[in-house]
C-alpha cells in the first residue's frame, strides 16, 4: 500500500473551518475505491496545523486518485486557504491496514 502522511498549515482565519473547506475533498476520496483510509488530525501543538494519513491500495489507486477531478477540484480550492506548501512523506509498506503497536500492548 501507498502510505501518506502530510502537513497543512492552514491560514489562521480558517483553521477552525478547515474541515468543512476540506469536506467535498474528504468525501470524494473517501468514496474511491482504491483509498484504504483518509484521515484528519488536528495539531494540540499548532492549531493551524493539520496532519492528512491516507493510504492507497498500490500505485494504480495512488494514480487514480491523483488523476481524479476531486483532486484536480482540490488543487484550485485548497491552496488560498493555506500559508505555506504542504509537506509530505510518502512510502510504500506491506499490507492494507495498521499493525498493532506491541511494545504497547493492552492486556485483560
Amino acid at each position: 500500500m501507498i502510505v501518506i502522511t502530510a502537513k497543512f498549515h492552514v491560514k489562521p482565519e480558517d483553521g477552525d473551518s478547515w474541515p468543512d473547506i476540506a469536506a467535498d475533498f474528504t468525501t470524494a476520496t473517501r468514496a474511491e475505491p482504491g483509498c484504504l483510509w483518509f484521515s484528519w488530525s488536528r495539531s494540540v501543538e499548532n492549531p493551524d496545523e493539520y496532519v492528512l494519513i491516507e493510504a492507497f491500495r498500490d500505485d494504480d489507486a495512488g494514480a487514480a486518485h491523483v488523476g481524479s477531478a476531486h483532486f484536480k477540484a482540490a488543487q484550485a480550492q485548497l491552496p488560498p486557504h493555506l500559508v505555506s506548501t504542504p509537506r509530505i512523506i510518502n512510502t510504500t509498506a506491506p499490507g492494507e491496514t495498521w499493525s498493532e503497536l506491541g511494545e504497547l500492548a493492552v492486556h485483560d
